[in-house]
């Protein structure tokens, strides 16, 4: 489910790693993924006695990074404790982050151009400053969990495929050329939108807040294992029929300018979420729209993390 690969650069070796967070019975536990991503290996395999995610993000150390680089590379005999992948019930990489995500608005060019045709704007085609908003989560939904339709509620639910930034220590007055130090790694999001509760609200926070409008996975990848800045392939399915195809190097407000600016005005701690924005392809581009119903099933694809899965019921 995560894509793999291995690099050396100027004799250093790339530590590449996707953390998983996932079910041991009813424990959880953090766990990574192996060589070959076919296999889990709990962290405390290695002595790293980590409970949670946000433990990991907010406390590992660059050497435990490098212990890891080297035992994940072994064989599943080696490691105690180890599971098999297709056996492993995986949880959202942060279960339940301590903040709201913070995520960009109209962040692609032609993302934008689809969202004000929807709402019958006018676009100029400038972008002068970034869009932020809060999406609320009590618990993130996992690959292969379900997205909530709140048929009561909502008659025009929508998928949003963005690539999102997970911090790895607290950010204040960052400037863009340290940006990436800041970095823990990177997960995908399907930020599900309500699009009549927006529209009626005149603003975006409870339209995209529902409980089940969080999906998040299927792990987060090292920020040492993608190249800096994050150019990758993003990509939607639904049901099979590719529906999104761009690639974050089309960020109008790219990763250093985001955690530049918002470092400016506020704290960012370690564990906060930047969800970086969706390219165009959504329900509501297409003329007429096309919204998800109970049974679809929505791919969100990211080069170099993985396809987190999901079904509407």
């Amino acid at each position: 489910i995560c894509e793999s690969r291995f690099s050396w650069i100027s004799s250093e070796v790339r530590i590449v790693m996707k953390f998983v967070t996932y079910l041991d019975g009813k424990k959880e536990r953090v766990g990574v993924l192996n060589e070959d991503e076919t296999w889990v290996y709990p962290l405390r395999a290695f002595g790293m006695p980590y409970e949670s995610m946000q433990e990991v993000v907010e406390k590992m150390s660059r050497a435990e990074k490098e212990l890891i680089g080297i035992y994940n590379r072994k064989e599943p005999e080696e490691i105690y404790g180890s599971l098999p992948l297709r056996n492993v019930v995986l949880l959202a990489p942060i279960p339940r982050p301590k903040q709201d995500i913070i995520c960009l608005g109209i962040n692609y060019m032609e993302h934008a151009v689809e969202s004000a045709r929807y709402k019958q704007e006018a676009f100029g085609g400038e972008r002068p400053y970034a869009v932020y908003f809060s999406k609320r989560v009590n618990e993130a939904v996992p690959n292969k969990g379900f997205i909530e339709a709140h048929e009561n509620l909502v008659d025009s639910l929508d998928y949003e495929c963005e690539l999102a930034v997970v911090f790895g220590k607290d950010a204040k007055n960052v400037p863009e050329s340290e940006a990436a130090d800041y970095i823990f790694g990177y997960t995908i999001i399907n930020d599900v939108s309500a699009r009549n509760v927006q529209t009626r609200h005149k603003q975006w926070y409870f339209g995209k807040s529902l409980d089940g409008f969080t999906p998040m996975g299927p792990c987060i990848t090292t920020a040492d294992s993608i190249a800096y800045p994050p150019k990758l392939s993003i990509s939607s399915r639904v049901n099979g029929e590719l529906r999104q195809n761009s690639n974050t190097e089309l960020l109008i407000f790219d990763v250093a300018h985001v955690i530049s600016e918002l470092s400016s005005g506020m704290t960012l701690k370690a564990g906060t979420i930047i969800s970086m924005g969706t390219p165009a392809g959504v329900g509501m581009g297409f003329q007429p729209p096309r919204f998800l119903k109970p049974g679809d099933t929505v791919e969100c694809i990211v080069e170099g993390i993985g396809t987190l899965v999901n079904t509407v019921k």
